[in-house]
Formats: C-alpha cells, structure tokens, sequence
C-alpha cells in the first residue's frame, strides 16, 4: 500500500501574497528550505507526492487562465530540477460560496485514494490552512500544519477548531522540522503489566517535552521518577496500584521492570540513536550515570546511603530500582554518586539519570544507521 502526501500549494510551497492570487511572477516566493528538505523527503522516503489546491475562480473573469499557467508551470519546473515531481496535480476551480464536492475540505478530487492501493491512514496532508486539516481528517489522514497565523479558512471548517486537533500530528512552518518529522516518526509506547502485587500502566513518548503525570503511592518515588521525565525532556505517564500494605518493594520493583520493557520496546530497531550518554552536580553531592543501550543488562553501582529512608522511600530499594531498569530495558549502567545530603544524593542520580537518557536516546536524521559493529543491538 502506498502512503501519500497530499500538499497544498499557495502558502505551503510558495508564499501567499495579500490578495491570495499568484497570477504573476512579481508575486512569486518559494517557501524557505521547501526545495532543501522537500527533495529530501521525495529521495529518501517511500511518499506518493501529490499538490492538491483550492485557486478560486480560476478560468472566470476574476483569475483569468493566462496568467495562471506560466506561474504555475514554472513551480512545477523548479521543483522538478530539485528532484521533487508530483505524481498527481489537483487543482479547484470553484469558490468557497460554491460548496463544491471537490473543494478542500471535500474529497470529491481524491476518491482514487480510497482503495486497498493505498494507505491513508499513515498518509498526511500538508498545508497552511485549517481546510488542509479538515480534508486529512475527511481522508482519515494526518495533517501537518504549516501555521503562519494568517487564519486563513477558518470560515471554511464545517466542524469545530477544537475538533480538528486531533488530526494535527506537527504544528511547524519549518520545512527542515517536517523532513524530520516524516523520517523519524515520533517513538511512542505503552505497557500494561498486572501481577498478584502490582497493576502498573506506563506511557512513554522518548520525543516528548517533558510531560508527566506519576501516581505510584510513593510520593518520594514520584518525585524521583518526575525527574526522569523533566530532566530527559520526554514525556511520562505512570500508574500504579501496589500492595504497600505489604511494604514498598513490589512497587518500586515491578514499576521499574515495566519502565525498562517500555524503554526496550519503545527504541525499537534503535537506527540513528547515539546509544550512549552524564554527570551533574547538585548542591553539595556529585552523581554520574553513564548508560548504554547496547542490548545487554548490567549495573555498577557506586552509591552508599546512611539513611533507611527518604520519605517514604527504603534507601536499599534505589539500587534495586536501577538494577530492575536494566534488566528491563537490556541497558548496562555505571552510577556513582558522592555526597553529604541523601536526598540531593539521590536526586542527582536520578537528574543525571535522566540526562543520560537524554542523550543516548537522541537520533541523528542525517545518519540514520545503527551504532554498532555487531550489526543489531
């Protein structure tokens, strides 16, 4: 099955003039990096191209043809001197009062594409106005919007703004973060894991921003594992029901299990990752956590503690949690930690952490190999 870019014209690869006409080359602007990272996405990725555009009254009175076509096929010429040829061009004639069937947001132009030979569901419409959304939504597609704030077309949707959020997978008029996006796919996953002691739900995006919502019954704990989120700039979702009538261990064991499977699943084939990553400091103590997603579990742990507790957190169960990662996630970390407070101790070592999650986890667009000899992970 074939997977589609449906890509607007005026305002996504050419700059929309004030009257919303490029009917002259004195109008014409090509959208920055349109050329760079768009001959990208066409030499690199497996996308059908194809222009889809609304160009009111072309052929009447008010957008005579004549002085379409030369702009028009000069657009189309340059983008082919880039590598970047539409397979199909659709292009509108009517007006919005018109309400034609083949006006964006209708599909009345693409009903080829509703067949078994492609595959619209990872397919996406890229494109400067909330119509362009409204139409991936009609597809059962993915928009990508190229939001300048112009608010063009809002008075075109026939669904509520806040309906058509779901169907945004990037908000960007940024070419070069679109390539990015399109190449790398933002690196979700999800776990469920129910024992007779624990029932733990977790969340993962390694592309988030650092979102969190934890509720382990520890309060410390979640403090702990917010860092993670916070500090590795990605975003988790963390649930636990434990049997802490009994005591902590099941809680902290299994969360960190299922956290480390998450991680394992997640990474996935790992091309691009730079697989390994830090050090901090904080207030009076020194941590590093250097980590390896190399595929085998390991742990060093340097790290002496003279409390039992910290909050209601048994100092013994910090080792455990870091082993039970690892095992999880097939990582192999070295943690060291110095220091006179227990709480800062700890806490550097789960913002450093972090960090080295951070980086490890980081791609390279560019070179989107895998980094080992071995030739898996």
């Amino acid at each position: 099955m074939k997977r589609v870019l449906f890509i607007d014209r005026d305002g996504t690869l050419i700059k929309e003039p004030a009257d919303e006409q490029i009917d002259s080359f004195d109008k014409l602007e090509f959208y920055p990096k349109v050329f760079q990272y768009l001959s990208k996405i066409a030499s690199e990725l497996d996308f059908e191209i194809v222009m889809i555009t609304n160009q009111d009254g072309l052929g009447t009175a008010v957008y005579p043809e004549h002085t379409f076509w030369p702009v028009h096929n000069f657009i189309l010429k340059t983008f082919e001197a880039e590598g970047v040829v539409f397979k199909e061009q659709f292009i509108d004639r009517t007006f919005a009062k018109d309400n034609a069937p083949t006006r964006k947001p209708n599909t009345g132009l693409l009903t080829k594409y509703f067949s078994s030979e492609y595959d619209l569901e990872n397919s996406f419409v890229i494109g400067d106005r909330l119509t362009d959304i409204e139409l991936a939504k009609n597809l059962g597609s993915k928009g990508i919007f190229i939001n300048d704030h112009t608010n063009l077309g809002t008075d075109e949707i026939t669904v509520e703004r806040e309906a058509l959020n779901g169907f945004i997978a990037l908000e960007s008029n940024d070419w070069e973060a679109i390539y990015t996006f399109l190449k790398t796919d933002t690196r979700t996953g999800s776990i469920t894991r129910d024992t007779n002691e624990t029932k733990i739900r977790i969340d993962l995006n390694l592309d988030g921003t650092g979102q969190s919502s934890i509720h382990t019954g520890i309060a410390f704990f979640d403090h702990m594992l917010d860092q993670i989120a916070r500090h590795g700039q990605l975003d988790l979702m963390i649930d636990v029901d434990g049997d802490l009538e009994v005591d902590e261990h099941h809680t902290i064991e299994d969360t960190a299990i299922a956290l480390g499977e998450v991680f394992a699943t997640t990474l996935g084939d790992k091309l691009g990752i730079e697989r390994y990553g830090f050090s901090l400091p904080m207030d009076d103590c020194f941590a590093q956590a250097a980590i390896d997603f190399g595929g085998r579990n390991w742990l060093v742990w340097e790290a002496d503690f003279k409390r039992e507790m910290i909050g209601k957190m048994p100092t013994e169960m910090f080792f455990h949690f870091f082993k039970s990662f690892t095992d999880g996630a097939k990582c192999n970390m070295n943690i060291k930690a110095e220091g006179t407070n227990e709480h800062h101790k700890i806490e550097a070592i789960f913002k450093a952490f972090a960090k080295a999650i951070k980086m490890a986890v980081k791609r390279d667009v560019e070179k989107m190999i895998l980094p080992s000899t071995k030739g898996m992970l």
